[in-house]
C-alpha cells in the first residue's frame, strides 16, 4: 500500500514537474513573442495587394481618368504633335522683351528732351511765387475747412493699372522730403521749369498703356510722379524719400567708379564728430550700386582696413558688401594722431593696382577723404601718384565746426579735380554727400552723353499696398527694374560747369517682362529667366526675395544680389552663368537635382537651358526646357463655335495669370477677367484685343476634349451616393485650363482652401504650374501619385496622374487629372483590409495571426515615395517625414537602398544668429549708461539747433524725428535670434521602385523590432507595418529634414566675398572732360562759435565718451 503511495506521489511529482515545464515554456514564448514579434511578411503583401485594388478603383472612378485618357485616345488622329524648339523659342522671346524694353527707353528719352528744352528757355527768378500740388498737401483742410497752402483739390481715383491704388491719370506732382524747404527758390525754379512735363506724361502713357510710373528726380529733391498720387508720410510725419539716394538716380547720374573712403579715427575725432564720420561713411555707401568698387580704410599713425580681408584690393559695392562695411563702421573707435600721407598712399596704391590690372570699374576712381582737419605735407604725394593726370579725384569732407583746417582740407579736394564739403551735423550729410555725384557728372553732362541705364532688380517699399502685394504675388515677381536717363543744362554760359538737372525714369514690373514668355510653352518644369551683366538675378521661378519674421513678410537683406550661380548651383562651373553674363547666345545641358513643394520633394531632371542677350539694356534673357515631355506639346484644333460652348462651362476656368488676350493695353479692357476677355474676343466682341492665337486655339481644343469629364462627374453625383470624405475632382491642361467639380458642399468639405484664388501651390500662375500637375507628369501615366497635405493643420489628400497623348511614335502630356479626399475615407478603407478575422485559417502562417493594425502591438503607416506619412494610427504624425516619427526603421531602409538621400542646397536661406544687434547691447549693460545716452542725446540735438546756419531748413528736417527714434529703438530692442543671410544643405529622400518588399530586425538594447515594408502596387506608397513597443529611440535618433547651415572658416569666408566672378562692364564711361571746370571744388563761409557753444560742443564731446 505504502509503495502503491509511493508511486502516486512520483507520478504527481513528474506530472507537476511536466507543467511546470509546460508553463515555463509558454512564458518563455510570451516573452519571446513581445521581444521578438514575427510579423508575416505574407499578410502584409496580401493587404497592400488588397488595398492597392480599393485605392485604383476608387481614384479612377472619381477622378473619371480612365473617361479623360479614352477621349484623349480618340482625338489622337486629328492632333499633332510638336518638339519645342528652344533655340527658335528663346530669340522670339528676347525679341518681344527687346521691344517691351525698346518702347519705355523711348518713352525717358522724350522726357529728357522736354525737360532740357524747358530749361534752356527759362531764366532763374529769385522772387518767384508759384503754387504747386504737393503730393503730401493734397486735398487736405485746415480747421477752417479751407484747403492747405500747396495742397488743393486733387481727384484721385482707383486704377487697376496702378496696383488699385487712388491715382491721378491727367496730373503729375510734387514730392518733397521733410528736410527740404518746400518754397526755396531753387526748388520753385525747379518745379515751375518741369510742368511741361505733365504733357508728355500723358502723351507717353496714351502710346504706350503698359507704362507705370513716369518721374522726374531733380538735383534740387524734388520728386515729379505721374500719375499724381497722395503720398502718405511714415508714423512720425516724416517723408524720408529722397529720389537723389535711389539707385536708379545715381546710375543716370554718373559712370561706374572706384571708391576708397579714407576716415581719420585718430583722438580729435571723439564723440559727436565720429558719429557724424560713421554717417558720412554710411551715406557714401548708400551712393555705390553693384557697377561700383569700393574699400574702407581707417587711418590714425597707421593704416588700418576696416575689413583686413580686402588688404590691399577693391570689392565690389553689392549690397552685401555695403552692409559689411555698415557693421563694421560700427565698431570703429577713435584713438592716437592722425597721419595722413601712409593711409593716402595706400589708397592711391590700390586705385592704381586695379586699374593696372584690368580691375574694377575701370571708369571714375576717387577718394573719400573723411577728417577734422589736415595738417601734414601732403603734396608730394599727389606729386608721386596722381598729378599731372590727376586721374583720381579727392573729395573732402571737414568733420565738425572747427575751421582751423578747412583751407588744407579744400585745397586738397581743388587741386585733385575734387570737391571739399563741411559738414557740423547730421542733418548737413546727405546733402553734402551727394555733392560728389554731380563732379563727377560733369564730363557726361558737358559732353551731352544721354546713357540710358536700367537698374538691378528691387522691391518698391516707398508706395502703399505694397505689404499686401507680398502676400498675393509670386516672390520672383513682385520685383521691378527703373529704367533713366539724365537731364542736363543746355545753357552754353554754364557748359564748363556740367550742371546737372536731375534724372528722368521710369519703372517696369519684372513680371510684365516675364509674361512675354509664355508658361504654356516651356512645360511643367521649364522656366523663363532674367540677369544683368553682373549675374545677378532680376527674375527666375526659384528667387525668394522674401523671409518671414514673425507674422510679417519681409525683403531679404541681400534680395536683389542673388547670383545665378547660387539657384541654378548644378552648374558647378558656372558655365550658364558666365555665357549669359558675357552676353553670348546659345545652349547647354545639365542633369540637375530639382525639388517641388516648398523643397521637399527632389527629382532629378535634365534640363536644356537656351539663352541670349536683350540687345540695348544689360540683360541675358535664359530659358529652361525639361528634355522628354517637356520638349512635346500636342496641338489640336477645333471650330469656334464647338469650342465656345465647352468653354463656358460652369467648371471651366483658365490661368487668371497667364496673357491669352492682351487687357492692359486698352483701358476700357482692364475691367475683364482673362476668361472674359477671351471669350469676347472669339465672339467678336472685342475685335481689338491682342490675343495670342496658338494658347487660345489649344484652349478650345482642350475644352472640348474635356467636357465629358463634366458630364460624368455629375453623373456620379446625381445617380451614385458619393462615399463620405470625396470632396473634389480636378483636372488640368499644359493650356492652363482647369475642371473642377466639388462632391462635397463648403460646409462638410474639410480642404476649404484646396483650389481656391488664395492656394497658389495648386493653381496655373506665371511662376509655375500646379504643384499636383507637376507631380503627375514626373510619375507613370494612369498611376496615381498620392500625398499628404498639412495646411496650417488642415489635413487631407491628394491623389493625382497624368493622361498622355501619342501619335507618329510620340507620347507628349496632355494634362494631369486628380482627386482631393479628406482622411476619413483613406482610414475607413485602409483599418479594414488590415485586419485578419479572428476565423483565419493560420495553419500555413508563420508568425502573428490573426494579424491586425489596429492591435496596440502594432504600428502600420502608410509611406510616400519621398518618405512622407500619409496614414498612421496618430493624426499628428501625417504629413510629418517618416523619419522624425521613427529614426530606426528609416536608418534601416535607407541602408538597405529602399530609399535614398538626395543632398540639396539653398544659398538663399535666412539663418539665426542669436546676438544681440552693437547697438543694442550697450545700453544693458548698466543703468548709468542709459541714463548718461539720454543726456548725451538732448545735448547733441540742443547744440544741433543753436548750431545749424538754416533755421527752416533744421525746422522742416527729419533729423529730430530719427534721433528721438533711433534712441528708443535702441533701448526697446530685446534679445532675440536675428536672421542674416547664409548658405544650407538640406536632406531630400526618394523610393527606390525596384525595391518591392523589404523585413528586418533591429537590436534595440533589451528588445528587437521587427518591421516589414511592402509596395503597394499601382501606387507611390509603401505600406510599413512594425512592433509598436520597441522603442530604439535611444539607439537611433531621429532623422530629421532640417536644413544646416554651411559653415565657412575665415579664409574660405574671405575669399568668397572678395572674390569677383565674371562681369560684364557698362559700355560707356564718362571720366574725363578737358573743358570741365575743376575750379568749382567748393567753399565754406567763415564762422566764429562762442565760448557757450564752445562748451556746450566740448559737453558733449565728454558725455559721447561714457
Amino acid at each position: 500500500m505504502s509503495g502503491l503511495q509511493g508511486y502516486r506521489m512520483d507520478s504527481i511529482n513528474v506530472l507537476g514537474m511536466r507543467t511546470l515545464l509546460r508553463l515555463m515554456a509558454i512564458f518563455c514564448l510570451l516573452i519571446t513573442a513581445e521581444a521578438q514579434m514575427k510579423i508575416p511578411p505574407e499578410t502584409v503583401q496580401q493587404w497592400a495587394l488588397t488595398f492597392s485594388a480599393e485605392l485604383r478603383e476608387f481614384a479612377t472612378k472619381y477622378s473619371g481618368s480612365l473617361l479623360l485618357q479614352k477621349k484623349l485616345k480618340d482625338v489622337e488622329p486629328i492632333i499633332k504633335i510638336i518638339e519645342v524648339d528652344g533655340q527658335d523659342l528663346v530669340k522670339d522671346y528676347s525679341d518681344e522683351i527687346e521691344r517691351m524694353l525698346g518702347s519705355k527707353m523711348k518713352s525717358v528719352k522724350r522726357l529728357a528732351e522736354s525737360a532740357e528744352d524747358s530749361d534752356l528757355y527759362h531764366e532763374f527768378n529769385a522772387t518767384l511765387k508759384f503754387d504747386y500740388y504737393n503730393s503730401m498737401m493734397i486735398n487736405t483742410a485746415d480747421e477752417d475747412g479751407n484747403y492747405v497752402d500747396l495742397g488743393g483739390e486733387f481727384p484721385l481715383e482707383e486704377n487697376e493699372h496702378f496696383n488699385k491704388l487712388p491715382v491721378n491719370t491727367q496730373m503729375s506732382n510734387i514730392q518733397i522730403p521733410t528736410n527740404v524747404y518746400n518754397k526755396d527758390p531753387n526748388i520753385l525754379n525747379a518745379i515751375y521749369n518741369t510742368e511741361a512735363l505733365n504733357d508728355v506724361f500723358i502723351s507717353n502713357f496714351q502710346k504706350d498703356p503698359t507704362l507705370t510710373w513716369q518721374y522726374f528726380g531733380s538735383s534740387t529733391g524734388f520728386f515729379r510722379i505721374y500719375p499724381g498720387i497722395k503720398w502718405t508720410p511714415d508714423s512720425n510725419g516724416v517723408v524720408a524719400f529722397d529720389c537723389r539716394n535711389r539707385n536708379w538716380y545715381i546710375q543716370a547720374a554718373t559712370s561706374p567708379k572706384d571708391i576708397i573712403i579714407m576716415v581719420d579715427i585718430s583722438g580729435s575725432m571723439k564723440g559727436l564728430k565720429m558719429t557724424i564720420a560713421k554717417h558720412t561713411i554710411n551715406t557714401i555707401l548708400d551712393t555705390l550700386g553693384e557697377n561700383d568698387f569700393v574699400n574702407v580704410i581707417a587711418y590714425t599713425d597707421y593704416v588700418r582696413y576696416v575689413e583686413p580681408c580686402f588688404r590691399g584690393t577693391l570689392v565690389q559695392a553689392d549690397l552685401d558688401n555695403r552692409e559689411h562695411f555698415k557693421v563694421l563702421v560700427e565698431e570703429l573707435h577713435v584713438k592716437g594722431e592722425a597721419k595722413i600721407k601712409n593711409a593716402m598712399k595706400e589708397s592711391f596704391k590700390i586705385l592704381n593696382e586695379a586699374r593696372a590690372n584690368g580691375q574694377g570699374s575701370m571708369c571714375n576712381q576717387a577718394i573719400m577723404l573723411i577728417t577734422d582737419g589736415a595738417m601734414e605735407d601732403f603734396e608730394s604725394v599727389f606729386e608721386e601718384f596722381n598729378w599731372p593726370e590727376r586721374r583720381v579725384r579727392v573729395f573732402t569732407y571737414l568733420i565738425g565746426r572747427e575751421m582751423t583746417f578747412a583751407q588744407n582740407t579744400k585745397w586738397i579736394a581743388c587741386n585733385n579735380k575734387g570737391y571739399y564739403t563741411h559738414i557740423s551735423t547730421l542733418a548737413d550729410v546727405q546733402e553734402n554727400v551727394m555733392e560728389y555725384l554731380h563732379v563727377l557728372s560733369r564730363p557726361m553732362v558737358i559732353n551731352h552723353d544721354h546713357d540710358i541705364i536700367w537698374t538691378e532688380a528691387y522691391m518698391d517699399t516707398v508706395l502703399p499696398n505694397t505689404e499686401e502685394l507680398f502676400a498675393t504675388t509670386a516672390q520672383s515677381l513682385l520685383l521691378m527694374t527703373s529704367v533713366a536717363m539724365p537731364v542736363f543744362s543746355k545753357k552754353k554760359e554754364t557748359l564748363s560747369h556740367g550742371i546737372l538737372l536731375g534724372v528722368v525714369g521710369s519703372d517696369i514690373p519684372l513680371m510684365e517682362v516675364m509674361k512675354l514668355a509664355p508658361r504654356y510653352m516651356l512645360g511643367a518644369h521649364g522656366y523663363a529667366f532674367l540677369i544683368n551683366n553682373n549675374g545677378y538675378i532680376l527674375a527666375h521661378p526659384d528667387l525668394r526675395p522674401l523671409y518671414k519674421d514673425g507674422k510679417k513678410l519681409k525683403p531679404k537683406p541681400n534680395y536683389n544680389s542673388v547670383d545665378l550661380s547660387e539657384v541654378e548651383w548644378e552648374d558647378t562651373d558656372e558655365l550658364l552663368r558666365t555665357a549669359m553674363v558675357k552676353g553670348e547666345t546659345g545652349t547647354l545641358s545639365l542633369n540637375i537635382r530639382a525639388s517641388v513643394d516648398k523643397g521637399k520633394r527632389p527629382l532629378y531632371l535634365t534640363n536644356e537651358y537656351f539663352y541670349t542677350n536683350i540687345d540695348d539694356t544689360p540683360f541675358s534673357f535664359g530659358m529652361a526646357l525639361t528634355k522628354g515631355h517637356g520638349k512635346l506639346m500636342f496641338m489640336g484644333n477645333v471650330s469656334v463655335e464647338e469650342g465656345l460652348h465647352d468653354l463656358t462651362s460652369p467648371d471651366l476656368t483658365i490661368a487668371s495669370e497667364w496673357t491669352y488676350c492682351e487687357t492692359d493695353i486698352d483701358p476700357a479692357h482692364r475691367k475683364y477677367s482673362q476668361l472674359q476677355a477671351a471669350i469676347r474676343y472669339l465672339l467678336g466682341k472685342e475685335p481689338d484685343l491682342e490675343c495670342d492665337e496658338v494658347l487660345l486655339s489649344q484652349t478650345l481644343f482642350d475644352a472640348v476634349v474635356t467636357a465629358p469629364l463634366e458630364a460624368y462627374w455629375n453623373t456620379l453625383m446625381l445617380n451614385d451616393r458619393v462615399e463620405p470624405g470625396v470632396e473634389t475632382a480636378f483636372l488640368g491642361t499644359r493650356s492652363g485650363l482647369m475642371r473642377v467639380v466639388r462632391y462635397a458642399g463648403v460646409e462638410t468639405r474639410v480642404a476649404k482652401k484646396f483650389l481656391t484664388p488664395a492656394d497658389k501651390d495648386n493653381l496655373f500662375t506665371i511662376d509655375h504650374f500646379p504643384l499636383w500637375y507637376r507631380l503627375a507628369v514626373e510619375n507613370t501615366p494612369g498611376k496615381f501619385y498620392y500625398y499628404p497635405v498639412n495646411d496650417k493643420g488642415v489635413k487631407y489628400i491628394i491623389a493625382t496622374t497624368s493622361v498622355t497623348v501619342s501619335t507618329e511614335g510620340k507620347t507628349a502630356m496632355a494634362g494631369a487629372v486628380g482627386l482631393q479626399m479628406s482622411l476619413d475615407w483613406l482610414e475607413k478603407r485602409f483599418w479594414a483590409i488590415a485586419k485578419q478575422p479572428n476565423d483565419t485559417d493560420c495553419s500555413n502562417i508563420e508568425g502573428v495571426c490573426p494579424l491586425s493594425c489596429d492591435s496596440a502591438d502594432l504600428s502600420c503607416y502608410l509611406v510616400d515615395n519621398n518618405g512622407f506619412v500619409t496614414l498612421s494610427k496618430e493624426r499628428s504624425e501625417i504629413g510629418r517625414f517618416f523619419g522624425e516619427v521613427d529614426g530606426s526603421i528609416m536608418a534601416s531602409l535607407l541602408k538597405m537602398g529602399m530609399f535614398k538621400k538626395v543632398s540639396l542646397f539653398d544659398y538663399q536661406a535666412m539663418c539665426k544668429t542669436g546676438h544681440h544687434h552693437a547697438s543694442s547691447a550697450r545700453p544693458l549693460l548698466s543703468p548709468f549708461y542709459g541714463i548718461m545716452a539720454l543726456m548725451r542725446w538732448f545735448f547733441s540735438n540742443a547744440l544741433m539747433f543753436l548750431l545749424d546756419f538754416n533755421l527752416c531748413g533744421l525746422w522742416h528736417s527729419d533729423y529730430f524725428v530719427d534721433a528721438k527714434a533711433g534712441y528708443h529703438t535702441s533701448h526697446k530692442q530685446k534679445k532675440v535670434d536675428a536672421l542674416q543671410p547664409c548658405d544650407t544643405a538640406y536632406p531630400g529622400f526618394m523610393y527606390d521602385p525596384s525595391v518591392r518588399e523589404a523585413n528586418s530586425l533591429i537590436k534595440c538594447g533589451r528588445c528587437q523590432k521587427m518591421f516589414v515594408v511592402q509596395q503597394i502596387p499601382d501606387s507611390n506608397l509603401v505600406l510599413v507595418v512594425t512592433q509598436a513597443y520597441c522603442d530604439c529611440s535611444r539607439q537611433y535618433g531621429a532623422i530629421l529634414l532640417e536644413p544646416k547651415e554651411i559653415k565657412y572658416n575665415a579664409t574660405v569666408k574671405c575669399n568668397r566675398m572678395k572674390s569677383q566672378k565674371v562681369r560684364r562692364r557698362p559700355e560707356s564711361c564718362h571720366a574725363y572732360h578737358p573743358k570741365e571746370n575743376a575750379k568749382d571744388c567748393g567753399g565754406a563761409a567763415a564762422i566764429s562759435l562762442s565760448l557757450s557753444l564752445f562748451s556746450a560742443s566740448l559737453l558733449v564731446s565728454l558725455v559721447a565718451e561714457f
